[in-house]
């Protein structure tokens, strides 16, 4: 088994080498780019740099790309979007799961969705690899019975022009009791709205520059939500979008209004050294 420790010492050893041999300070790059990354992060949320500490030295050096390049080749790459739908299986020993997953596979707005070929479905969170999965707040530490007990299902229209995303959330992320914690529907539109751009995007990647939300109705907990994300401006680097959650629609419900609880618009923008950060979609 390779551990982690040992595929960072690799990457360093491999990184060095090319450094010297470009006649470089690796070690110089290196704090150039913790000062750079120190001096972004006070302008992005924490939030949407999504795991990217534990690639930092990316921001400013050659050796970056060697070091990704490491790690993909000990597997720890991102999984492609097929693989994610083949990876999960719901666990034979929870109800919950089993139910959730099924309620969500019998939905109308599925099917509706599997049928338009502009579409491409996946499962975000299982794309990252475990190494990677294990620091993420939405892919590890929210996920499971009562939180997120399935991971959120995502339909992406090509080139980033918008997203669908199904997740279902329990009562274990409330605020007050029995109502979904803001902070979680904060952070699902920051996701969310994120992997709606990221393909219109410079390398495929970006940070959050700006997120405002407005809060519509109280969100009951244990319910199946649905966000819908569009892109609505590319500008070299940046990209505009707008998204809302609903509560998705259930049997009895045709015709009526959706019942939106939140809307928000984001502001992403591509860092400029993206050409050597892992894509995060």
């Amino acid at each position: 088994m390779i551990t982690r420790r040992q595929v960072g010492r690799g990457a360093w050893r491999l990184a060095q080498r090319q450094s010297q041999s470009r006649g470089q300070s690796y070690t110089t790059a290196t704090r150039e780019a913790a000062a750079a990354s120190k001096s972004q992060a006070r302008k992005w949320g924490a939030g949407s740099i999504a795991g990217l500490a534990l690639f930092g030295v990316a921001s400013g050096s050659v050796g970056a790309a060697a070091a990704w390049k490491t790690l993909r080749a000990q597997g720890l790459g991102f999984y492609s979007d097929e693989e994610s739908l083949s990876r999960y299986s719901v666990p034979d020993d929870d109800a919950e799961a089993r139910r959730v997953y099924q309620a969500i596979e019998a939905h109308p707005l599925v099917a509706e969705l599997r049928q338009r070929p502009n579409l491409t479905e996946s499962r975000p969170h299982v794309k990252m690899p475990a190494a990677f999965r294990r620091q993420s707040l939405t892919g590890n530490a929210l996920s499971g019975p009562r939180r997120v007990p399935v991971p959120a299902i995502a339909w992406n229209e090509a080139d980033g022009k918008s997203v669908t995303l199904i997740v279902y959330v329990g009562d274990e992320l409330c605020g007050h009791p029995g109502l979904v914690h803001g902070g979680f529907l904060a952070t699902l539109l920051d996701e969310g709205l994120a992997w709606c751009c990221f393909a219109a995007l410079p390398h495929g990647i970006g940070v959050t520059a700006r997120l405002a939300i407005d809060y519509r109705k109280p969100t009951p907990a244990n319910s199946l939500l649905v966000l819908r994300g569009e892109t609505v401006k590319v500008e070299g680097r940046k990209a505009w979008v707008k998204g809302s959650v609903e509560l998705l629609p259930q049997a009895g419900d045709e015709g009526k209004e959706p019942v939106v609880v939140a809307e928000a618009e984001a502001l992403y923008v591509s860092p400029r050294h993206a050409a050597m950060m892992p894509r995060l979609r």
